[in-house]
């Protein structure tokens, strides 16, 4: 059985972009505090509880998926911005795009009986159109410790060249097994899956992925945390998920106010009550100056 690779969760970027490139997933060890698992599981556990299962064979007849977690749990907050992982996510995505963002945020409780999912890659969240670049960077937190017998995600380590439609064999799936408080990180191409829950309690962990600003996300991070939570988020975390311009013409808006009430062109922020309406514009000089070097050649894309 293919064994993942475990890094402290001090490790560095360089390190984890090595093995990530190399076998499509690594674990992160310890990088939750007890005390910060237990605020994750107050904060959550009431949205938990009250999700219903899914409702086909890959979301789980005996799985529950919550969402909306900036909005809902300061905690998560924490997790979504957390340093090493969005340095991580920064190098791993930055030559595909300017700008990275939220891509989505789950809560994914196994509960016993719960079936083994199909094994797939993420990246099919936008079908098999995008060749030659990698959409995503992703992570699963775990919550409860993770093992085979309650559900560890099934992962298929050095699966990142595999065609598509490849049906791996049960000798080429690995687990990942892990303490609470460790975090999986894999690649939007990695082979993987939800594992079978035959123990008798369950298996929540927390799915947080980051994707490339000028794709379109998987969770619509502007219903889930709308402009009136959003403006009490730091300003990192608002331009995470979202709130700020994927590029120099990407995101930008119009409020709908009546003729000549308004200004017609603004960037995310101005939901937010950031900027003054006579600075209304596409994007910042940065972002122009950025697009406008790739398209000269100055900035490698692969």
């Amino acid at each position: 059985m293919p064994k993942l690779e475990t890094l402290p969760a001090t490790a560095p970027t360089d390190e984890i972009l090595a093995v990530l490139k190399r076998d499509g997933a690594l674990i992160l060890k310890d990088a939750l505090t007890p005390a910060q698992l237990a605020q994750v599981r107050d904060e959550t556990m009431p949205y938990i509880e009250a999700t219903d299962f899914g409702r086909d064979d890959f979301t789980g007849d005996k799985t529950t998926r919550t969402g909306a977690l900036v909005a809902r749990s300061p905690a998560c907050r924490g997790m979504v911005a957390n340093k090493t992982i969005v340095e991580a996510a920064n190098a791993f995505l930055k030559p595909f795009c300017e700008r990275i963002q939220l891509h989505l945020t789950q809560v994914i409780r196994i509960t016993p009986g719960q079936k083994k999912q199909q094994i797939h890659r993420d990246r099919w969240a936008w079908g098999t159109y995008l060749k030659g670049i990698e959409p995503q960077f992703n992570t699963i937190w775990a919550i409860t410790d993770f093992t085979k017998e309650n559900g560890a995600t099934q992962v298929c380590p050095g699966s990142l060249d595999w065609p598509d439609d490849y049906q791996p064999s049960d000798e080429e799936i690995g687990y990942a097994e892990m303490s609470a408080g460790s975090v999986l990180v894999y690649s939007g191409g990695v082979f993987h899956g939800g594992g079978a829950n035959v123990s008798n309690g369950d298996r929540i962990g927390i799915n947080i992925t980051y994707t490339l600003g000028w794709l379109r996300q998987e969770e619509n991070q502007y219903l889930s945390c709308p402009p009136e939570i959003a403006k009490t988020l730091d300003p990192e975390l608002q331009a995470l998920i979202g709130y700020a311009m994927g590029s120099y013409a990407l995101g930008y808006y119009t409020p709908p106010l009546p003729a000549g009430q308004g200004p017609e062109v603004v960037p995310p922020e101005f939901a937010l009550g950031k900027l003054d309406a006579n600075a209304a514009q596409f994007g910042s000089a940065e972002l122009l100056a950025e697009v406008s070097a790739q398209i000269r050649g100055e900035k490698q894309t692969a």
